[in-house]
């Protein structure tokens, strides 16, 4: 992962610009009515967004536009990869949930590898908008943010689609499966 904190150099900001450019005049139902010129003004505007951009595409995330807040004037990027991120599975929960594994434990946590990359896991909703763009998940799952009270039990919540539908399941937070990553979202 690229480090927060460093600077992107030119050639790579240039082309993380036109792989999310490209990515977002192929995918036009994603974002109706947007226009890539207003959204790469918001991101050269934040160089710290361009540098999560990045590590969401260098973990297989493939961001895209997915929205507008006309409130705050902020593009939403989530993860469109077809399938949860290659480079963000095989991860527990959170930090509380790897430590609490006495063997085996993963290499990271989906909380804290989100907040490494300057993003926030998707909510159950934001998942669930993100379904009606197309279908995702349909051979992996992801985590998503999991309500306090579950996370004080022990457990957290995950989704995926199938037959159809999108499924929300439970599981401890210290579990981890290959075909288990998460799904980020960034407010640009």
């Amino acid at each position: 992962m690229t480090k927060r904190n460093q600077e992107l150099s030119l050639e790579h900001r240039e082309e993380l610009l036109r792989t999310l450019k490209a990515r977002f005049e192929k995918n036009m139902h994603r974002h109706k009515g947007l226009e890539w010129a207003k959204v790469q003004a918001n991101i050269e505007a934040e160089p710290e967004k361009l540098c999560s951009l990045s590590e969401m595409e260098g973990t297989g995330g493939e961001p895209d536009v997915v929205g507008y807040d006309k409130t705050t004037g902020e593009y939403m990027f989530f993860d469109c990869s077809p399938e949860s991120p290659k480079g963000r599975r095989s991860v527990c929960y959170d930090r509380k949930a790897l430590e609490s594994r006495k063997k085996h434990k993963p290499e990271n946590s989906a909380i804290d590898m989100a907040a490494a990359m300057g993003i926030e896991l998707l909510s159950e909703e934001q998942y669930r908008e993100l379904q009606k763009l197309e279908n995702f998940d349909m051979k992996t799952s992801s985590w998503v943010q999991t309500p306090v009270k579950i996370r004080k039990l022990g457990g957290a919540i995950f989704c995926d689609y199938r037959y159809d539908t999108v499924f929300v399941y439970h599981n401890g937070a210290d579990s981890y499966y290959a075909a288990r990553g998460f799904r980020g979202s960034l407010r640009v």
